[in-house]
Order: structure tokens, then C-alpha cells, then sequence
């Protein structure tokens, strides 16, 4: 089942309530929530109070990936206001396991995310435990970056290795998927899909929405 994650990075905040729901209308299931410190990353974004106040605007799941330093500082004020899944950075836990298992204690999914530059295999003793993954396809900091081409590589890799041991992990892809990319990263193996520029960027984000979601469904059927 592919899934649609709008990325409200790219959405206009002046209208957040009514964007987000224009994008589930259009199909999106989750809300994608970035998070970022300015030292992790070099930009600065949403924090727990935002969080919360969409929490009151939609019902969808709420998926906050947390490109901070010392994530495990806020992961429970980010589950108190509001989030359903949240994601770490392998590159910001030196103590990995323990990250993901304090996300799982506030009754959140626990995500694990990789920077382009980091191999798959650096996740093999977390893969059991965690719910989801996620493959940043350009460098986190910045929306509206172009896709690179070797994070389909990893797709392929994640999803061999959910085969070949069994486990249940979905596979998320962030960064550069658009019209151009989406059949692509599907073929790969990604089941969810953050978007942001290409919801939210022009246009109406139902449209869009729906748009991104019907090459994705059409890219499955084909063979590869």
C-alpha cells in the first residue's frame, strides 16, 4: 500500500489548517511535521506547540521527524502535544536503541532516519525494533532540493532486508519526490512518501495530492 505523507515544510502557515486538510482530501494519510534545531540542520523550524495546535486541526496521524541534537530531550513533549510516529536520526543517537525504545514507552511508533551519505547497513541490530524507516533523498535542512538518485539504492537494500529477515518495518522517502521522481522511489520499494513542494508548493494541494498518489499507483503495476 503506498501512502502519501504532505510535508507541511512547503505548506503556507497562514493557512494550515484549511492546506492540510485540502492534501487529505487529495489523499494524504499522515502529516509529515519537520523539526529543525539549527545545529543538526542549518535551518530552523516547528516545535511541540505547533505540534499541538495541529493536533486540533486534523485527525490524521502526525509524523515529526526530528532532525535535532539531543532528540531524546524532547521526545516526550513532542508526544505529549500531539505526535503519533516520531523519527531520530541515526547520525544524532549515539545511543540508538535506547532512542528508539523511549519513543515506543510514550506509545509513539519509532522511526529511524539516514542521511544520504549514511550506508543501510549501519541500521542492522535497530531494524527489529523499529516500526519505520526513513531515507532522506537530499540533505535534510531545506525543502525543495533536487532527488539523489543513489538513495534508490537504499529503497532496494531496506526493503531486501525486511525480506530476507522477516520483519515488518514500512519504508519512508523524503526529499526531491515529485511527478519527476515518485514512480521511481515506488518501483524501489518506498511505501510512504513525504512531499512537500510538490503538494503544497502552487496550485491546490487536493489536486496535487491526488495527482503524485496516481503515478505512484500506476508506477506499481508496471514491471520493472
Amino acid at each position: 500500500m503506498i501512502e502519501l505523507a504532505p510535508s507541511i515544510l512547503s505548506a503556507d502557515f497562514a493557512h494550515l489548517a484549511d492546506q492540510v486538510s485540502r492534501a487529505a482530501e487529495g489523499g494524504g494519510t499522515i502529516i509529515h511535521v519537520d523539526v529543525m534545531d539549527g545545529h543538526f540542520v542549518p535551518n530552523i523550524t516547528l516545535g511541540p506547540q505547533l505540534v499541538k495546535s495541529l493536533r486540533k486541526a486534523t485527525k490524521l496521524p502526525l509524523d515529526c521527524h526530528l532532525m535535532i541534537e539531543n532528540p531524546d530531550r524532547y521526545i516526550p513533549a513532542f508526544a505529549d502535544s500531539g505526535a503519533d510516529w516520531i523519527s531520530v536520526h541515526h547520525e544524532a543517537c549515539p545511543h540508538l536503541d535506547r532512542t528508539l525504545n523511549l519513543i515506543k514507552n510514550h506509545d509513539c511508533h519509532a522511526g529511524v532516519v539516514i542521511n544520504p551519505a549514511t550506508p543501510v547497513e549501519l541500521l542492522s541490530e535497530v531494524l527489529d525494533i523499529v516500526d519505520y524507516v526513513l531515507v532522506m533523498s537530499v540533505n535534510p535542512g531545506f525543502g525543495a532540493q533536487p532527488f539523489i538518485p543513489n538513495s534508490l539504492h537504499k529503497l532496494r537494500k531496506l526493503r531486501e532486508l525486511r525480506e530476507q529477515r522477516n520483519l515488518n518495518y514500512k519504508i519512508e522517502v523524503d526529499g526531491g519526490v515529485g511527478l519527476d521522481t515518485v514512480a521511481r522511489v515506488v518501483q524501489a520499494g518506498a511505501e510512504i512518501l513525504v512531499a512537500g513542494n510538490a503538494v503544497f508548493s502552487h496550485g491546490d494541494p487536493m489536486t496535487n495530492a491526488q495527482t503524485l498518489l496516481k503515478v505512484a499507483l500506476e508506477a506499481t503495476l508496471q514491471k520493472v
